[in-house]
Parts: structure tokens; C-alpha cells; sequence
């Protein structure tokens, strides 16, 4: 099973304001899911050259100098129960390598320890100034993968959230920044939203297990947009907390919140999403 899906998520910011925004939020949100046994260690966190890299693009562009991350995700009540009966203990454990050359990004997710091969998604995502997400193929897939390709639109403000992820502070149509003057957001935003741009974020799904390949597919569909919905409601939301911040004090935003996941990985509760 191969799933192509590129999520086009419009958002009232510059590019260079969202790199500090989702680095900044990657790094509060993974707090938030991290405690109890679960959550996200860091391994890797540290510049690349393009020959380290050596990946290209769908157009034989070679991926840039940038930033080299390796997480794991300790995921155990994240992913749905069928999985759970099925795969072995210790087995829920996904890595995460992503090679950032803002503004594009590869993020590729395995499972090595269990299902090695069979199991593979991969994010890419371009970053584009002054967009309202109407660019037909800005990742120049052939076309054979262009005819696979299904894109789907996210509006921030008013698709609909569950009620267990919803939060009132996170409602981009009831925010306003103190810092910008922006929000709330309201049903036609789009129209006015100046700075605005778009993340198109590509994810391919490779996934063979006999059997089970219609329930993956239906929980990876939902899953993904409601990761891509959830988080970029709060990179708005927590405008007032990054904006103004440097890609120095990102850095060391990200050293210390390392140090605060190993901590928080040991002690405490689960908390954070959970699978429906």
C-alpha cells in the first residue's frame, strides 16, 4: 500500500516568522506529549552539510546544508489498539530522521526494530511566501505520482476539532497576539490575512501488513490531518511566545527541552494525544 497525500496548510505569517514559530512549537508540543515511559527522546540534534545529506528531490535537486534531527517516539498508547494487540512489547517505537534545508524539509519515519521494510512515511515540505496554497505541483513529482497525489486543504480557523483536542487558548478564532495585532481569525480570514503563506507538506505512506492495510490507512488519514490541524493552530495561537525570537535562542530552547524530555520520560504520567 502507497498513499500520496499533500496537506496545504495557509497561515497569517512569513515564511522566516513560521521557521522560528515550528521549531519553537516542535519543541513546547513535545513536552506536552512526553512523560510516563512515553514520548519523544532526542538524539540528534546538529548541523549537515549537502554531501552528509546526499538525498536529492523529485527534480534531482540535491537537499541543502541544514539541520540533522533524530528522535524516537516511545509510543505505546499513541497508536490505535489493534496495532497494540498485534505488535510485541517494545515494539512501538518509531524513529524519526529529518534533514531541515529551510525552507524545504524531509522528514522520513521507520520502525526498525519490528516492522523494518514494510513501514515508511515521509513529510516533505515546501515553505512559500505570499501563497494561498494554489501551487499545482511546487514538489515537481513526475507523473505517475502526480496522478496518485490527493491534496487536501486545512484551514486553521475553521475545520473542525475534536473535542478532546480542542482547547480555548488554541482557538485561532478567539485569539488575538498582543505582540502583532493578529487574530482572531474569522470565517473569511484568508481574504485580508497579510503577511500570509503556505506549507505544503507532502506524505507518502509505505505500509505492508497482510490484513490490516484499510484500518492503517483510514487511522493514517485521520491522524495526519489532525496532527497537521492540531499543531498548526497552536504555531498561531503561541505567537506572543516565539515571535521576536532569534534561531540563537531556538538553539537553545532545543538543548534544554532535551534534557527536560529525559527527564519527563522517566518520571510522571502519560499525557498527550492518545489514538481514538
Amino acid at each position: 500500500m502507497v498513499l500520496i497525500k499533500e496537506f496545504r496548510i495557509v497561515l497569517p505569517m512569513t515564511v522566516e516568522e513560521y521557521q522560528v514559530a515550528q521549531l519553537y512549537s516542535v519543541a513546547e508540543a513535545s513536552k506536552n506529549e512526553t512523560g510516563g515511559g512515553e514520548g519523544i527522546e532526542v538524539i540528534h540534534n546538529e548541523p549537515y552539510t549537502q554531501e552528509e545529506c546526499g538525498q536529492s528531490m523529485y527534480d534531482g535537486t540535491q537537499i541543502k546544508d541544514g539541520q540533522y534531527t533524530h528522535k524516537i517516539f516511545h509510543l505505546a498508547s499513541k497508536v490505535p489498539a489493534f496495532i497494540r494487540w498485534l505488535a510485541p512489547k517494545g515494539s512501538l517505537e518509531v524513529h524519526e530522521k529529518a534533514w531541515n534545508a529551510y525552507p524545504f524539509c524531509r522528514t522520513v519515519v521507520t520502525n526498525p526494530d519490528y516492522m523494518r521494510e514494510n513501514f515508511e512515511i515521509k513529510i516533505e515540505s515546501w515553505h512559500i511566501a505570499d501563497d494561498m496554497g494554489e501551487l499545482e505541483n511546487v514538489h515537481k513529482l513526475p507523473p505517475e505520482l502526480l496522478a496518485k497525489r490527493e491534496v487536501i486543504h486545512i484551514d486553521i480557523a475553521n475545520d473542525p476539532v475534536g473535542n478532546k483536542d480542542y482547547k480555548r487558548d488554541e482557538d485561532p478564532k478567539l485569539f488575538h497576539s498582543e505582540k502583532t495585532g493578529r487574530g482572531p481569525l474569522t470565517n473569511d480570514w484568508k481574504k485580508a490575512a497579510r503577511p500570509v503563506m503556505c506549507a505544503y507538506k507532502l506524505v507518502t505512506v509505505r505500509f505492508k501488513w497482510f490484513g490490516l492495510q484499510n484500518r492503517v490507512e483510514k487511522f493514517i488519514q485521520t491522524g495526519e490531518r489532525r496532527i497537521f490541524t492540531n499543531f498548526h493552530r497552536q504555531v498561531f495561537c503561541w505567537i506572543d511566545k516565539w515571535y521576536g525570537l532569534s534561531m540563537e535562542d531556538i538553539r537553545a530552547i532545543e538543548d534544554k527541552t532535551k534534557h527536560e524530555l529525559d527527564k519527563k520520560r522517566q518520571d510522571g504520567e502519560v499525557c498527550g494525544t492518545t489514538a481514538d
